[in-house]
């Protein structure tokens, strides 16, 4: 049992120091670790074969595994579908609006959770319903990480100049703004929710009638920020600057 548990927790000191996302060697990840080089082999050889590392053939170098990103994002999803509800009630209750959570589909979004506000007069409720990224606050957010060249592939149809300006813009300040930019009358904001690696993997939006909303898109931008930022905390991302 005793030896059982020394090679877990060398193991996990192991997978710890190849987190920072660099490759490395035997010898180095020995050092990292602080245990005897002929140890750390074997403990590596017993992750690789789970598919928790990868080893570079050309490099003999280790990196994490897709095994283990695929068990993080697993593990993220549930995450995320335990705390969007909560943060969508917040957001209703600060705005008074309706608060959506939406996910990339392809080309489209597709809104997986609504949370509607006690207004008779609101934008109609979009849980399961998808719509074009190219046009809308969530696909501006959720757009985040395309490249110019990206975006055209992907909307070749599409006024590109104005949606690469669009991300752009949301790129700038954090959050995304659509005046109109789908339906006539509707306003909505959106920040894109990150996973452990920084990829955008959903975003956090309110949408509502221009006639009631449009002098609140600042306050909405800062409200869902803090809410888009919390849930990607939660997901093991950390916004913090390298140094």
């Amino acid at each position: 049992m005793a030896e059982s548990a020394t090679s877990l927790r060398r193991g996990l000191a192991i997978l710890g120091a190849l987190g920072d996302g660099e490759e490395h060697g035997v010898t180095r990840i020995a050092e990292l670790v602080g245990r005897e080089k002929s140890q750390v082999s074997r403990t590596l050889q017993v992750l690789a074969e789970d598919g928790l590392v990868d080893r570079d053939p050309d490099t003999r170098a280790y990196r994490l595994g897709w095994q283990l990103f695929a068990l993080a994002a697993r593990a993220g999803d549930s995450r995320l579908a335990e705390s969007a509800p909560g943060k969508l009630r917040s957001l209703v209750s600060a705005l008074g609006e309706g608060a959506h959570l939406s996910v990339l589909r392809g080309t489209d979004v597709l809104t997986v959770l609504s949370e509607a506000p006690p207004h008779a007069v609101q934008a109609v409720n979009w849980a399961g319903r998808s719509v074009p990224a190219c046009c809308t606050s969530a696909g501006y957010a959720l757009l985040l990480d395309h490249a110019p060249d990206e975006l055209r592939v992907l909307f070749p149809e599409a006024a590109l100049g104005l949606l690469e300006k669009r991300v752009a813009a949301t790129r700038s300040s954090g959050y995304a703004v659509a005046d109109e930019d789908f339906e006539p009358g509707l306003v909505a904001v959106a920040a894109p929710v990150r996973d452990f690696r920084g990829r955008v993997v959903a975003a956090l939006n309110v949408s509502a009638p221009k006639f009631r909303f449009e002098h609140r898109l600042d306050e909405a931008g800062a409200h869902l920020l803090q809410a888009a930022e919390e849930l990607s905390s939660g997901l093991g991302w950390d916004a913090t600057p390298a140094h």
